[in-house]
């Protein structure tokens, strides 16, 4: 059974760090297209960041580029997000996602279907 489990999140204060990281298991994602989503009250959920297998092949968002970091391990079947500068605006509930089929390396991640889903974790940022 393929399970992704984030974990990470919690309550921080703004300007603050956190590291998500996303444990995949049942099968090997080292070929797969995996992202992180987030989805803030109220609004729909949304692709802030994707890696393709081919590790130079990512996509951030306007939103957060400067301050997230999307990493993997494929050694141990593990996605990353490093975030900096939290904001309160960050709030919201963060999935991770990868795709079941395996996209040629170069594929733009924000044109994948990301099949696969995490249960999310909840990152609340105090002002």
């Amino acid at each position: 059974q393929v399970q992704l489990v984030e974990s990470g999140g919690g309550l921080v204060q703004a300007g603050d760090s956190l590291r998500l990281s996303c444990a995949a298991s049942g099968r090997t994602f080292s070929n797969s297209h995996m992202g992180w989503f987030r989805q803030a009250p109220g609004k729909e959920r949304e692709l802030i960041a994707a890696i393709s297998w081919v590790i130079s092949n990512i996509y951030y968002s306007d939103s957060v580029k400067g301050r997230f970091t999307i990493s993997r391990d494929n050694a141990k079947n593990t996605l990353y997000l490093q975030i900096h500068s939290l904001k309160p605006e960050d709030t919201a509930v963060y999935y991770c996602a990868a795709s079941k089929v395996i996209y040629i390396p170069t594929c733009d991640p924000r044109l994948v279907a990301y099949e696969y889903w995490g249960q999310g974790t909840q990152v609340t940022v105090a002002s």
